[in-house]
Parts: C-alpha cells; structure tokens; sequence
C-alpha cells in the first residue's frame, strides 16, 4: 500500500481520496502523536479510530471489531504502574472486608479487585439501593453482603460493625461534586466529616486492624467545602487510629470514569460533537485510570504499618495535564475550583516506600483538642441546617495559614465571598 502522506497531511488525502474514516495503527504510541491524529482527523472532519494495544493484538489478534472510537483517557494518556499482587492477596484473603461507598465508581472498583481476592467475607455497604443491587449482582453470587446504611446515622453504623465484624475496612463513601457543595456545605460536613467519624469511632470500637480513607487532591490547600471536608478526614485519620491498627488516607487526582471527576463530563460533550469546555485555559489535572487507582489504593493498604499508626500516602497520578491541550471552550471557573492540583503541600515532606507509584507524606497535623473541638462544632452546625456558618467553620478549621505562615486561605475566601 503506498504512503500518502505524513499525519498532518490527512486533510488533503481525505479530500483527494474520499475516505469516511482514519484508523490510527500504532500500537502503544506517544500520546503526543495520538493527539496530533485526532487534530488533523477533526481538521478533515472524519472519525479517527484506534487499534488495541499491543498486549491485546498479540494475545487475541485484531479484527474490524476490535477497532474503536478515540476515547479520552487516549489523548489524556498514562501508563499504568505494576503492583504487588501477591501482597495485596496475602493482606485479603481469608479477612473480613466492608467497604462503604461501595456502588460508587471507586467502591465499586474496589469490590471487584477485593473480592477477587478470597476475603473470608465481603459487606458492601452505600444508602443509593440501586447502585449497592448492581455492584452486589455484579459479584459471585453469595460473595458479598448488601448494607443499606448512611455513614451519618451513628447507631446504625455502629451496629453494622458490630454484626459485620470487619478486620479490614475501605471508606470510599464520600459527598464530591466540588461545586454542588458549595450550596449544600452543611450536607458535606455531616457525610465527608460525621460520617468519617462515625466510621472510625465504629472501627475503633469493633477491632478493626486496617483502614483505608479515600481522600482527594482538594484536600491540599483547600479551595472548596469539598476539598476542606476531606482535609478534615484526613485528620481525623490521623488522630483517631487506635494503637497498634495501620489506619491510613490516600490522595489521589481525578479517575478517568470516576463520578465526580472531571473526565465523565468531558466524554459527554465529545459524544454529543463538543466543544469541551474548560473553566480556565490554564487549568491543570492529575488522571489515571479507575482500576489502576484502585489498585494503588490497596497497595497503600498493604504499605500502611501498624508501627506508623496514621498515616498519609499519595499516588504517582504522572505529569499533569494542561486541559487547554485538548481542544477546548473556556466558560470561567466555578465555585470551589482551584486551577493546580496539589497532592502535596510544600509544608509537607514526602518519603518512598516500598512500592515506586506510592508515597509516604508527612502531614500538617491539627492539634487534637482543636479538632476534637471543631468538628463537635461542624456537627452541631450542619445538624441545624446552618450552611453558612457551616462553609465558615470548614474554612476555619482546615485552612494551613495559622500552622504554616502561608496564607493558603485567599482562594477559599475569595471563592466563599463571591457566593454571599
């Protein structure tokens, strides 16, 4: 078959050919190259397709079925880290796992990879019933047990640990849709901080050995109610680990397929013909995909040491991505949005483990009696529906200022007083 031409000569062939459709053949490619096809596909207005990897094309072949639509996670690119799986099987088989938010995107995921596993006993535990039926129906039949229970109802949780008898849990039920929380802190704190606590008064009180919060990138420098509320988790983490458990919370940016994350968005505006819209062109993100983070999360579960008692790990989610790279609609940054992902603070120092993807950090701590003191004051606040008050004591309690001299608080503020 004669060449016809470099890649970015695909609009003139299209035109002197009439080809409907381009087919990228390049198996395992630089993302930079990839991106540059679907630039010129879309300046020849024709589809670009895509050949599997080179795993997939060797193991099973490739056949015109195979072939499919550019997705974003292609153009975002990442290359996925190996894990120990021998040590994340011999720290789950034979135990009794629950996992909370576990009809969530990364619940879920979690789900599958434990129970893959041998746990001794899986409970998977949301308040969506919907979603708790599909992950649950997805599973083996017999594996898993459903709890339909909402982290903030204290007795209830209580007594699910009490009948469970977890030794090993995963907290993935969280509130995380940054801007819609903005309008509902109140609903924020008493899920993203009374439900946190709620877990590990249970999970302290039942004997449970080993934990796992889900935290977020928002949770450095908080600029939202989101972000501050994780930030909050974190350290109740940290504060709340019985002697002698190996309780630890794990950053992590944006999950490509990931409710909450930014990329579910960007998939629909490409499927509907665009544009993808962008809230500030100097917007940057971290991704990686939904079952290689999850697979991390479970290696950080493995690292985490009775020893350290509390600790904080953060992923290697790669080089962040200049969102404008991808063709793109500025619209203005929302409520709550920060333009850089942070996984650390420059306070904070950071160590190896074990495992190359996965880092210790040091956290910025909040003395106990002010925690212990600030969230009674976040409950009794969001139990009266005092949102205001609610979004101020957030911004209060988890900003860094006061216990680093950097004044980190300007983006939360400005954010909080553009809103009144």
């Amino acid at each position: 078959m004669p060449i016809a031409g470099r890649i970015d000569d695909l609009p003139s062939v299209v035109e002197r050919t009439g080809a409907h459709v381009a087919v990228f053949a390049m198996t395992n490619a630089p993302q930079e190259t990839l991106r540059q096809a679907a630039a010129a596909a879309e300046a020849a207005d024709v589809a670009l397709k895509i050949v599997p990897g080179m795993s997939t094309t060797m193991r099973e072949g490739t056949s015109l079925r195979d072939i499919r639509d550019v997705q974003i996670e292609d153009l975002l690119g990442r290359t996925e880290v190996v894990i120990d799986l021998e040590s994340i099987r011999s720290m789950l088989r034979g135990q009794r796992v629950l996992i909370t938010g576990a009809g969530g995107s990364i619940g879920s995921e979690i789900a599958r990879q434990v129970a893959a596993c041998e746990p001794e006993h899986l409970s998977l535990l949301d308040h969506d019933e919907t979603h708790l039926f599909d992950i649950a129906n997805e599973l083996p039949a017999g594996s898993a047990v459903q709890v339909l229970a909402d982290i903030p109802n204290r007795a209830l949780i209580q007594r699910v640990f009490a009948v469970e008898r977890p030794s090993i849990v995963f907290h993935a039920a969280a509130h995380k849709h940054v801007p819609l929380l903005e309008a509902h802190p109140a609903e924020a704190v008493m899920t993203n901080v009374v439900g946190m606590e709620n877990v590990l008064e249970a999970a302290a009180g039942n004997g449970v050995q080993r934990l796992v919060f889900i935290s977020t990138d928002k949770a450095v420098y908080p600029t939202s109610v989101m972000g501050a509320s994780k930030r909050i988790g974190e350290q109740l983490v940290l504060n709340r680990t019985p002697t002698g458990a190996a309780y630890c919370a794990v950053r992590f940016g944006n999950v490509l397929g990931s409710r909450g994350s930014v990329v579910p968005t960007f998939m629909k505006q490409i499927e509907r013909g665009g544009p993808v819209t962008v809230t500030d062109r100097r917007m940057t993100r971290f991704f990686m995909s939904i079952e290689e983070a999850v697979q991390l999360v479970l290696q950080a579960a493995a690292l985490s040491s009775p020893a350290r008692g509390g600790e904080v790990f953060m992923l290697d989610t790669g080089e962040p991505v200049l969102i404008y790279d991808i063709r793109v609609e500025i619209t203005g940054v929302r409520p709550g949005e920060k333009l850089v992902e942070e996984l650390t603070a420059l306070e904070e120092t950071e160590h190896p483990t074990e495992h190359p993807s996965t880092r210790s950090v040091t956290p910025i701590t909040i003395e106990a009696d002010e925690l212990d003191t600030g969230v009674q004051m976040l409950e009794r606040l969001a139990r009266n529906l005092a949102d205001d008050e609610c979004r101020d004591a957030l911004a209060r309690l988890a900003l860094v200022e006061r216990r680093t001299g950097r004044s980190s608080s300007s983006e939360f503020e400005a954010v909080q007083s553009a809103r009144r």
